[in-house]
């Protein structure tokens, strides 16, 4: 029999002023006097410095409860709250997010795996590849809303800047993230830090810094191993060696993008094409997406460690969507699932697109996906 729940059994991100898009939404008042969402609620915004310059360090996989590890000692010393990741917590939807001071519901952007009008099978938003591994021939450059964060800071007279592995230069996921932003590519940690503590010299700017390594080590070997403990002592010391280097009149704020669990090969639930006739799937493997017909639903969800949660329930996961004074354009017409089913813990679903050789997965409500730090340092 299928699972069905309510999403007030569930603790929805409180994109009220307790979110990744709150904090963002926060630093660009401050620059700014303005933005389409709340900034964070006093209590956290009191945490944060005033500066004429910010920098944005994002830790890609940092989960709050991830600070209790010893390597992370140099950050756990900078905490000063806990936000929520916006839902999907995953990768994609946190860093549009980021690039548009917007909850999921208002920027668009609903999971790691999306459907797009006119590409019969899900498409891959970090690397922008269909499910067969093929480049989705997509123009990303619209895919968010307009005007961005980074072209509301412009025309307010404030420079964005971010710096990320060079790799990443003029991709799909740029072109989607970084319209209108000065992208610095680097290639080792030093470039890293000192063009994060030079750019931050001149005021008028906020300097976003992606760094990925704890997520990467993280999903393949998963938080107990040597891996996961170097790149977690990286990006402790990126912390502190760009704190040291800080200007006068610059502060840093720190976070993350989701955290991680940790799936067992017995929890990796594998879903076949045989398994799953006439139903798209696509989102992520703790909160699988399907669209088709109901009875096939019904099916499927009898076989399930998951909960169903229909379109309807989901839309508060998603966030508000509120009206302001901030004309926005809609985001692309993405295609919303008939609803999703979220996995319990120790599960994930893995259809065949989805990779099943990580440990550590992401995606869901679990609080050690949604919640991440707040950090700040200032000179």
């Amino acid at each position: 029999m299928l699972c069905v729940t309510d999403v007030s059994d569930l603790r929805a991100p409180d994109y009220t002023g307790g979110s990744l898009n709150n904090l963002v939404a926060e630093l660009e008042r401050r620059l700014t006097g303005s933005s389409p969402a709340p900034g964070l609620h006093a209590r956290l915004a009191g945490q944060i410095p005033e500066a004429a310059t910010y920098i944005l360090l994002l830790i890609d996989g940092l989960g709050a409860h991830q600070l209790d590890h010893p390597a992370a000692a140099p950050l756990a010393a900078d905490l000063r709250g806990v936000i929520d990741a916006p839902f999907p917590t995953t990768t994609s939807v946190s860093l549009a997010s980021v690039a548009t001071g917007l909850p999921p519901r208002r920027h668009g952007l609903i999971g790691h795996f999306v459907l797009l009008p006119g590409f019969p099978t899900p498409v891959n938003s970090l690397r922008w590849i269909d499910a067969a591994g093929r480049p989705a021939g997509f123009d990303t450059s619209g895919l968010l809303p307009a005007p961005n964060l980074w072209e509301r800071l412009r025309r307010a007279g404030v420079e964005p800047i971010t710096i990320q592995p060079a790799g990443y230069t003029d991709t799909p996921l740029t072109r989607a993230l970084y319209r209108g932003c000065r992208f610095e590519g680097v290639t080792l940690v030093d470039q890293l830090v000192m063009a994060a503590a030079g750019l931050a010299r001149t005021p008028d700017r906020l300097v976003f810094v992606y760094f990925p390594a704890v997520d990467a080590a993280a999903h393949m070997h998963g938080t107990a191993g040597p891996e996961y403990r170097g790149a977690l002592s990286q990006a402790a010391a990126v912390w502190e060696r760009i704190a040291v280097r800080l200007p006068p009149g610059a502060a840093m704020v720190g976070t993350a993008d989701h955290g991680f669990v940790s799936v067992a090969e017995s929890g990796k639930h594998r879903l076949t094409r045989r398994a799953v006739p006439e139903l798209t799937l696509y989102g992520d493997p703790r909160s699988l997406y399907v669209r088709g017909p109901a009875e096939r639903i019904q099916g499927l969800g009898a076989d399930l460690p998951a909960v169903w949660h229909p379109a309807k329930s989901l839309e508060a996961l998603w966030g508000p969507e509120e009206d302001d004074h901030i004309p926005l354009s809609p985001p692309a017409a993405l295609k919303k699932p008939d609803g999703a089913f979220l996995a319990r813990e120790g599960c994930a679903l893995l259809p065949g697109h989805m990779d099943r050789r990580m440990i550590g997965y992401h995606g869901g409500l679990d609080p050690r996906e949604v919640e991440i730090p707040l950090l700040t340092a200032a000179p």
